[in-house]
């Protein structure tokens, strides 16, 4: 809660310097003489009510959505060995982490794949594929399982949820000023909401969109490595190492829903610039030099 309340101060303190400088700077003026009659710091606001409030309720419903859009069987008691190893392993691990114990769960999926979410690191859900317990060793489930609880005891979830935030607050606020630009000077539209200003608001949507997803999967690599370097302190490095190793050599996952994709073992990125997860190579190449 101290991480929320910390971001959420930052936020606001910088929204609250854009909407003096603003002033300072006379901007309302200069786009009110070229036709554009838009209140800043009002659409600031805005902005960032929508854009963090839609981020925020995405991680309360976290675990919700991943045990039903994914299928996610909870292990309420342990119906064999494999799920008896898998809840004593995640408890062992939580402990070394100084987490409480996430529920546990196993999805239907045949290639090796995993991940974490929730709003409290206290009270996560740590789920893997039948795939990753049918073709992965135990030594490499385990450093899996190590990964995911980094995820987890890093506070993962949050800060993204809190960083998605911030760029949909700016992905929202440039993406009206586009429309309010091109709905007065260029539509001529001198009152109300014109063609312009919907059209200019879904382009510009569109485009910021993209570049915040740039950001947004920039900063989800940059925690994919400390989620191996964690998972390689719980269970060891060799058996990380080997584990991002299987499933190099394996098919192609199958792509976890958005809210979870950043959290996943394995990542199913197209272009890097999109992909949450850096190519594996790079990740098992880290681990071997220490980083």
């Amino acid at each position: 809660m101290l991480r929320i309340g910390l971001f959420l101060a930052t936020n606001f303190a910088i929204m609250l310097l854009l909407s003096i400088i603003f002033q300072v700077l006379g901007i309302e003026g200069i786009l009110a003489e070229n036709g554009v009659d838009l209140n800043l710091s009002g659409l600031l606001v805005m902005s960032g009510v929508i854009g963090f409030g839609g981020s925020i309720i995405s991680l309360l419903m976290s675990k919700w959505l991943a045990k039903r859009s994914m299928g996610v069987q909870i292990i309420e008691t342990p119906a064999n060995q494999t799920e008896q190893w898998l809840v004593e392993t995640v408890r062992q691990q939580a402990q070394q982490a100084g987490i409480g114990m996430p529920e546990v769960g196993i999805f239907d999926s045949p290639t090796p794949n995993a991940f974490a979410t929730g709003a409290n690191k206290n009270n996560a859900l740590v789920a893997v594929s039948s795939g990753l317990l049918q073709q992965m060793t135990r030594d490499e489930a385990e450093a899996v399982v190590g990964h995911e609880i980094t995820h987890v005891s890093n506070g993962d979830m949050i800060t993204l949820t809190l960083i998605q935030g911030v760029v949909n607050t700016f992905v929202i606020f440039f993406s009206r000023i586009l429309g309010h630009f091109i709905d007065r000077v260029i539509f001529k539209n001198e009152r109300g909401f014109g063609i312009g200003y919907y059209i200019g608001s879904i382009v510009g949507q569109i485009v910021f969109s993209l570049l915040a997803n740039i950001i947004v999967s920039w900063f989800s690599r940059r925690r994919e490595f400390k989620a191996d370097a964690g998972g390689a302190k719980l269970a060891g490095r060799t058996k990380m190492i080997n584990a991002l190793r299987a499933l190099q050599k394996g098919a192609a996952p199958e792509p976890l829903p958005d809210e979870m994709a950043a959290f996943g073992i394995n990542g199913a990125g197209i272009k890097e610039l999109f992909s949450t997860h850096p190519p594996i190579e790079v990740r098992i190449k880290a681990l071997e030099s220490g980083l």
